[in-house]
């Protein structure tokens, strides 16, 4: 079955420690405010990048180097559907790839029938492909949204 959620990869020469330790550290990533814990299961922090967008997210599953997955709980954004997001879910993936580590995004609910589709799956693209990659790799994370 194919699936029309959005995902992207990355592929790191760090170990899956790191690179859950990276994605825990969602301030360092993420550009915006975020208010809230984002390590710990049950924890739920929001997210705002004010006159674009709203949401809290609830830690659903933490299971150490392996697999964090947040609940969209609440949301609004910029868009006519405000709500889009509430109650899709975000996955993140890290497993062994050869001598890499793979850290697969998944967006479940992210579908292109969403009005936000195209500006939210870029911005997840640029998030991932480039500031949670560089936080990965270097420590430090981008200012891909300029």
């Amino acid at each position: 079955m194919t699936t029309t959620d959005f995902t992207t990869t990355i592929l790191v020469d760090n170990s899956a420690k790191e690179a859950f330790d990276a994605i825990l550290d969602t301030p360092a990533w993420w550009q915006g405010q975020i208010e809230g814990s984002t390590n710990k299961q049950g924890d739920e922090f929001i997210y705002r990048m004010p006159g674009h967008h709203y949401s809290k997210q609830q830690i659903l599953e933490l299971i150490p180097n392996e697999k964090i997955v947040w609940l969209v709980s609440d949301s609004e954004l910029k868009f006519d559907n405000k709500s889009e997001w509430t109650g899709t879910k975000i996955v993140f993936e890290i497993s062994p790839a050869g001598n890499k580590t793979q850290v697969r995004f998944t967006h479940i609910g992210l579908i292109p029938a969403f009005e936000c589709y195209s500006d939210c799956s870029w911005g997840w693209e640029k998030l991932v492909q480039e500031s949670l990659f560089s936080l990965i790799t270097t420590g430090k994370g981008t200012n891909v949204f300029g």
